[in-house]
């Protein structure tokens, strides 16, 4: 290898200055002075001479890009500035309440009346991402994972070309921000997709997220991902207000979205809200509300933190998309335990972001109490990550060829001769053949998930592919499956059948509680799962509990109690309690007495989702501690939790002024 002439190394850096100057130009100011083939005429010539004196390559060259090899799997990493999550609002009358609360903190805090001022910056709809840079150049990105530990994307992040590989100053600093794809891409990616014969992709958040988890940095860089860079998160010199922060952002060559703005108070916020509803549909990219925050570093410094978001901001999210689209059919889709729900299939419709095909009717009386029949048009509301849900049926639409949808007398899913009956008392029609293929496969999805087995590696497909294949059959099967066996199956990999097995194996210990969850007993839930292990402590003890035994517990009563004796009264299912012992080792219970621990007679209702926790620890948990947790809210309910993005259940407790607990007042009664 020849040493770099000097004429080489000065070619080389203009190159790369000229580069990067028409790179910063189209990628973030939207301007361009060349066209793009002018642009990659001059990147192949780089790359030449680059490939000539490797000794040349700096980690900044354009070049680097799209220089990684595809990855074999991300790696964690613990980000060194915790990542927060807002607080969401959907009404300017929160909004004020929100205007209230933070100039009445304020005032406790400093003993003066004072009045922040807010800047309002669209909250994009893609992937938050954490960008590091040291002395300038670029180090490493990574994806929020659960705030604390994110993975790490360098690789792909690098391909973006609205990030800069080397910013105009040689500093430190660590900053965050959204990483989209535009509409008009999407499109574009769609109708290519088509010609060739494939799936489009349904919406360009989805798409943001899965490219950035791609492990081929080359795919990344076809799909054209763009940035918008919001905040600082780590520097020595960060300015007294969030607008001048988005301004040095700006300067150091990051992409900042020009639609911030700086207002005086809550009503311009409001007004600012009000006027992007209109105007969003016109950007190239999805937003879903406003990000809202204090302007002044003093305030936000005073207000901090609670234990999952800023005091200082939140999210005035947009109000819920709603659509219309037709009913073409309504079907019952088989559930584990035999219950049937009927599932209106709809004319594919986008909502939220999202193409939308199926949505639940829930029963045979919410049917009923929307006189909801196939061919109606319906309004289908989707808001954030929320399944779709039919408001209302448009009834002037009507033709008089809708027909009103009649429950069958059989549904051959339902296995046996396909009857089905209504429960007794309840709006709920089930199977009377208990063995169908269909409640089959969801027993056995049921039985896997995180709240029973928690195999990890053993999904859906996988259960598909073992039932198809006659591998498994009964619940005992998993834990005798042999590794040749799988390694048979197409599409199983060495790695994947030693995750699979490593996961089994670890599910050869299981508490008592999650047996009998795990079991499909109608009837028996979570909650009466954890009731009847506290109450007996052993498995044996409540296979041989009576029925008057059972009845007496707190929280299980007589419909609960004949499913149970007639469960554990049959035959079969002795034997494959039986059976699965033999693998398995079912964990006792220690002997507590429920009513001495703090939160005994305490009931809980859980809602959104907790940046600390799943909502499946904060649930045991609350038990651990003698408390209760309860599905539905009620006048009776002691307490409910929310989480981000709480739903109904909230607007429930605030109806029935319930106790409602934020994250930090939950954790601190957990203490």
């Amino acid at each position: 290898m020849s040493k770099a002439p000097e004429a080489a190394t000065e070619r080389i850096n203009k190159l790369k200055k000229t580069i990067e100057h028409h790179r910063y130009l189209y990628h973030v100011l939207d301007k361009q002075e060349i066209s793009e083939a002018a642009l990659d005429s001059l990147k192949r010539e780089l790359v030449e001479i680059e490939t000539l004196y490797p000794e040349l390559v700096t980690s900044d060259s354009p070049s680097q890009r799209v220089a990684g090899k595809p990855l074999p799997e991300f790696v964690k990493i613990k980000h060194k500035v915790p990542q927060w999550s807002f607080n969401d609002a959907f009404t300017p009358e929160a909004m004020v309440e929100f205007d209230t609360r933070v100039k009445r903190f304020i005032k406790t805090e400093t003993g003066k009346d004072l009045s922040p001022t807010y800047t309002c910056e669209h909250k994009i709809d893609g992937l938050k991402i954490v960008l590091e840079y040291k002395k300038g150049l670029f180090f490493q990105a990574a994806t929020r994972g659960d705030g604390t530990v994110g993975e790490d994307v360098t690789e792909n992040v690098k391909t973006i070309e609205s990030v800069p590989l080397k910013l105009t100053e040689p500093i430190d600093i660590i900053v965050e921000g959204e990483v989209w794809m535009a509409k008009s891409m999407l499109k574009a990616l769609n109708l290519l997709r088509k010609k060739m014969g494939e799936e489009p992709f349904a919406n360009p958040r989805n798409l943001a997220a899965g490219s950035i988890r791609q492990l081929d940095p080359r795919v990344v860089a076809e799909r054209k991902l763009r940035t918008f860079i919001y905040d600082i998160a780590q520097y020595g010199h960060v300015p007294n207000s969030q607008i001048k922060e988005l301004e040095l952002l700006e300067n150091f060559g990051f992409k900042v979205n020009t639609h911030n703005k700086h207002c005086k108070n809550i009503s311009e916020v409001i007004s600012y809200w009000k006027e992007w509803q209109k105007k969003m549909p016109k950007e190239d990219y999805l937003a879903d509300g406003v990000v809202v925050k204090i302007d002044e570093r003093e305030f936000q410094d005073i207000l901090g933190y609670t234990g999952k978001a800023p005091r200082w901001g939140i999210a005035f999210k947009f109000p819920a998309e709603q659509v219309t689209t037709v009913v073409e059919d309504i079907v019952l889709q088989v559930g584990r335990t035999g219950v049937l729900t009927p599932v209106a299939h709809l004319k594919p419709v986008s909502v939220a972001g999202s193409t939308v095909s199926r949505a639940t009717l829930h029963n045979e009386d919410e049917i009923n109490r929307l006189d909801v029949r196939i061919g109606d048009t319906v309004i289908l509301q989707k808001a954030g990550d929320v399944i779709p849900d039919i408001v209302s049926v448009v009834k002037e639409l009507r033709t008089g060829k809708e027909n009103v949808f009649v429950w069958p007398k059989t549904v051959a899913t339902c296995g046996g001769d396909g009857s089905i009956e209504r429960i007794p008392g309840q709006a709920a029609w089930r199977c009377v053949s208990n063995d169908s293929f269909a409640q089959q496969k969801r027993r056995f999805y049921h039985f896997v998930s995180k709240k029973c087995f928690d195999m990890d590696g053993l999904g859906p497909k996988i259960i598909d592919v073992l039932l198809e294949k006659n591998l498994i059959s009964s619940f005992d099967d998993i834990f005798t499956l042999k590794r040749a066996d799988v390694l048979a199956l197409p599409r199983f990999a060495e790695k994947s059948v030693d995750n699979l097995f490593e996961s089994i194996e670890k599910a050869k210990q299981v508490s008592l509680p999650r047996f009998l969850a795990s079991l499909s007993i109608p009837q028996v839930g979570e909650e009466t799962a954890n009731d009847l292990a506290n109450h007996f402590g052993k498995l044996g003890k409540i296979m041989e509990a009576s029925f008057e035994k059972l009845e007496a517990i707190d929280g299980v009563g007589p419909v609960v109690a004949k499913s149970l004796t007639d469960w554990f009264g049959n035959k079969s299912n002795q034997k494959l309690v039986e059976r699965l012992l033999r693998s398995l080792k079912v964990l006792e219970m220690e002997k507590i007495d429920i009513s001495k621990l703090p939160l005994a007679g305490k009931s809980f209702v859980l809602t959104g989702t907790l940046s600390s926790m799943s909502r499946d620890e904060a649930a045991q948990k609350i038990r651990s501690l003698g408390g209760d947790v309860v599905g539905s809210v009620s006048k009776n309910t002691g307490y409910v939790v929310a989480g981000e993005n709480a739903g109904s259940k909230l607007d429930k407790a605030q109806e029935l002024d319930v106790k409602i607990l934020q994250e930090e007042e939950f954790l601190k009664i957990l203490k």
